[in-house]
């Protein structure tokens, strides 16, 4: 891991973090794969698709969604970016706010790098 991957990955993030900022379908999907999916301890997998309903629905919104990445490890056209996170918003018009590890899988497809998989942990679990 060098600091032009932490850079690059970093503002890779940032442009899907700002995506889901957005709560616009149309910006997030070109930086996520078809079968995207999100892994965390509350819902376990969670479909991209059943995601994205819930953005256009109105009833998951994201306020702000920052993360600092940590670590980068390619190998070839996959990517492994672990960053530590906070994230702010409404589910069924509750308010959140998530501290939590971020473990993203990317493919560079056609020179860009899609995200296939997201997976949370909140931070709390590696407290000692």
């Amino acid at each position: 891991m060098n600091a032009s991957s932490l850079n690059e990955f970093q503002n890779i993030d940032n442009n899907l973090n700002a995506a889901f900022e957005s709560n616009d379908v149309s910006k997030i999907t070109p930086l996520i794969s078809e079968d995207w999916f999100l892994l965390d301890p509350q819902f376990g997998i969670t479909p991209g698709d059943k995601f994205l309903s819930l953005i256009r629905s109105g009833n998951l919104v994201h306020i702000s969604m920052k993360k600092t990445v940590q670590k980068v490890i390619v190998e070839n056209d996959i990517a492994i970016v672990i960053s530590k996170g906070i994230n702010h918003g409404q589910y069924n018009n509750v308010e959140f706010n998530a501290e939590h590890w971020v473990t993203q899988t990317y493919k560079r497809t056609n020179g860009n790098w899609i995200c296939m998989i997201s997976q949370e942990m909140p931070a709390g679990c590696l407290q000692r």
